[in-house]
């Protein structure tokens, strides 16, 4: 199982969302695991999984995670999930809310179609079917940022991109057009921090609104002259929100 596990205090999981792996989370690693004992895993058919096929649906995602983290040992874990990997941090508290303490849903939202995408999922199915992934990888994870391929972090970011297989890539899109939380967002008992960068070109303003608005107990950070890759983009910023936020006393 490709995962790490670091510090100690109260667990901290860490969901990655497409194209990346655990290894996407390194800033928040390092800084966080001085407070909390983190654990970040390896989706199927992601980072050090690219031998295994990435599965097609968000809940034998959530399921998967959660076996992987009774083969651990841990029962009860403060949770982050980063784009679709929000989307499988949502049905986890929907699935377990006895296991989750606090959850912080970054760069994500509950419409797993996702409405005004820089294109649509449909579109980018048929691209990598006719063409194959390699330009498809490039304009996606180049869309994360905001300054694009002059990222310093662009390069890693492709890396990880380029190891995932044509059918793994092919099945998230599915998973992700095919789920949906806006019915049950009223059911998250977690007290919950929705994390946006304001240049998000993969999940738009309504997408966080949303969550904010129907999740009962919720407070929302917005970082300024980010796009989806906040965490890498910003790190101080964002491991401090996360910090704060994990740190306050839980009313539950």
């Amino acid at each position: 199982m490709g995962c790490v596990r670091a510090g100690k205090g109260p667990v901290l999981v860490l969901v990655h969302g497409f194209l990346s792996g655990y290894s996407y989370w390194h800033k928040q690693i390092e800084s966080l695991s001085s407070h909390f004992e983190v654990i970040a895993m390896d989706l199927p058919g992601y980072g050090g999984e690219t031998k295994q096929t990435g599965l097609d649906n968000i809940f034998d995602f959530a399921s998967d995670i959660l076996e992987k983290l009774d083969k651990l040992g841990v029962k009860n874990f403060h949770l982050l999930g980063h784009s679709m990997g929000g989307m499988i941090a949502q049905e986890i508290a929907l699935q377990t809310p006895d296991r989750v303490n606090r959850l912080v849903l970054y760069g994500t939202g509950p419409m797993g179609d996702l409405p005004g995408r820089f294109e649509p999922l449909q579109t980018s199915m048929a691209k990598v079917r006719k063409d194959g992934t390699e330009e498809a990888k490039n304009y996606t994870v180049e869309s994360w940022f905001a300054k694009g391929a002059k990222d310093p972090d662009f390069s890693s970011g492709m890396l990880l991109a380029k190891e995932v297989s044509l059918q793994t890539f092919i099945n998230a899109l599915n998973a992700m057009a095919s789920w949906s939380a806006v019915d049950r967002l009223g059911k998250i008992q977690s007290p919950t921090l929705v994390v946006w960068g304001d240049q998000d070109r993969s999940y738009i303003w309504s997408q966080p609104y949303s969550l904010w608005q129907e999740i009962q107990e919720s407070n929302l950070a917005v970082l300024p002259g980010c796009s989806h890759n906040a965490h890498l983009e910003n790190d101080r910023l964002f491991n401090q929100i996360v910090f704060d936020y994990l740190s306050q006393d839980s009313p539950r």
